[in-house]
């Protein structure tokens, strides 16, 4: 799942049988239940909602006992975001970040920022500034195609011939 966006934790559960993995209506052991959660967090941040995705990893004890025995998870999934976010952003809101990092206060959020990707913080404090990438700067593309009347000939004559 810290691999997202990837196929890796869909991948995994074929590993699972398709009893445990596919939960039926009168399925409830713990396994199934599992899968089923940790299918919902990974819907979550495969489909880039990371403020719910903190939302429901806060929501319930079964989610916080799925994660706690991984070594560093939250921290793996924040910089995992961020190197998402740094793909296609060059500026974000420090409470847009603060949400999709799961962080608590703005503060974090800053220190977070500068410390650990070193991004930069607006002067008022209100904006982090991602340096530009190659994924996140603009570019130019031009497209030629050649196009001339031979190539749409049969086209030209059919449509003449329908009318007569």
């Amino acid at each position: 799942m810290t691999q997202f966006p990837s196929p890796q934790f869909d991948l995994s559960l074929h590993l699972l049988s398709p009893s445990q993995s596919n939960p039926g209506p009168n399925s409830t052991s713990d396994l199934t239940e599992a899968v089923a959660k940790l299918r919902v967090l990974n819907a979550q941040l495969e489909g880039a909602q990371y403020a719910r995705f903190w939302a429901t990893l806060d929501s319930d004890d079964i989610y916080a006992d799925l994660t706690t025995d991984i070594a560093g998870f939250e921290e793996t999934i924040r910089l995992r975001i961020a190197q998402l976010v740094s793909q296609a952003y060059r500026e974000v809101q420090v409470e847009v970040l603060e949400a999709w990092l799961g962080l608590d206060d703005a503060d974090a959020v800053k220190k977070f920022a500068t410390e650990t990707c070193r991004w930069k913080v607006s002067e008022d404090g209100t904006t982090v500034l991602i340096p530009p990438n190659p994924d996140n700067e603009a570019k130019k593309t031009e497209i030629r195609e050649e196009v001339s009347v031979d190539m749409f000939s049969r086209v030209i004559r059919r449509a003449w011939e329908g009318e007569a």
